[in-house]
């Protein structure tokens, strides 16, 4: 690809959660601090919530990363599950030995006796769900049982949700009024300002090992900004495809060109307003530079 073009080791904006590429901004910096001071207490449900493409999944990853030897953690990535899938999916996490043939009663039975023998090894349970704003309703009825697990003095089970907007609309209905009170502590992770998306870019880029000078100004990484509403995966989308067309030129800085024609093969991107014909001239350089990194690609092999 383009990585030894711009003198990089690897690609700087992969969509795949690499906690290498963390990036120390306010919003996510302050969940971390959150979830962590909050588990440090005992606190037995915690919520954070952000916009798709916020960077949840990464900061869930970076919080099973850095909890202390004494926690050991239970991660469920997907949890549209029933109630005893859920079961099942804990049980396994936590590493229970059962026959084929164990009832349902018998499973909850056993997840409670482990976590008690937890409990007596100065183990602290964290079962970690991300994408929460998918769970079944009869399951979130199920995790709220999970914290009544408990002896005189703290939690067996503490539960840290990452989800959607949609799972704080959920919670807010009369329906979850009781798990809505379990929740101690809660974050809203807001996007990146464009001071901020111009760090985490240069960031990127650096860690990927850029030695050389910048790919961009900070008038460029805002026209990525406005167009990604500061999302970080819509950042990386857009920063990937102009890293694409400028290597395909031969070009070794991020130009505005490079980024309205990332923005316009980009679906969920806030495209610039423009005139029709601009519109259809824009479209045609798109189209024409697309193709030419595709014929650079190809007679280098990487096609």
């Amino acid at each position: 690809m383009y990585e030894q073009h711009f003198g990089l080791t690897e690609l700087p904006f992969s969509l795949t959660p690499d906690t290498s590429y963390f990036v120390g901004l306010a919003p996510h910096v302050e969940a971390i601090q959150v979830l962590q001071a909050a588990l440090q207490m005992g606190e037995g449900f915690i919520k954070v919530t952000g916009e798709v493409g916020s960077g949840k999944t990464l900061l869930c990853r970076k919080l099973l990363n850095e909890l202390p030897k004494q926690f050991q953690c239970a991660y469920i990535p997907n949890p549209y599950l029933t109630p005893e899938e859920l079961n099942w999916a804990l049980a396994s996490e936590l590493n229970i030995k059962f026959k084929q043939n164990v009832n349902q009663i018998q499973l909850s039975n056993l997840i409670q006796q482990k976590l008690i023998q937890l409990a007596a090894a100065k183990k602290i349970v964290v079962l970690v769900l991300d994408e929460a704003q998918a769970i079944p309703s009869e399951t979130l009825e199920a995790l709220r049982l999970y914290t009544n697990l408990e002896t005189e003095k703290r939690k067996l089970l503490h539960l840290v949700m990452f989800g959607q907007p949609e799972l704080d609309q959920r919670l807010a209905t009369n329906e979850f009024r009781q798990l809505r009170q379990r929740i101690s502590f809660s974050y809203g992770l807001r996007l990146l300002t464009n001071d901020e998306v111009h760090n985490y870019i240069e960031q990127r880029l650096r860690v990927a090992g850029l030695k050389g000078a910048n790919l961009l100004t900070p008038s460029i990484s805002e026209a990525i900004a406005n167009a990604a509403r500061g999302t970080p995966r819509l950042i990386n989308i857009l920063t990937h495809k102009a890293l694409l067309l400028a290597f395909g030129e031969g070009a070794h800085q991020l130009s505005r060109q490079h980024i309205l024609t990332a923005v316009l093969d980009t679906e969920d991107a806030t495209k610039v307003a423009m005139r029709p014909k601009k519109i259809v001239w824009a479209y045609g350089i798109a189209v024409g530079l697309f193709g030419a990194v595709v014929y650079v690609l190809s007679s280098r092999g990487f096609l």
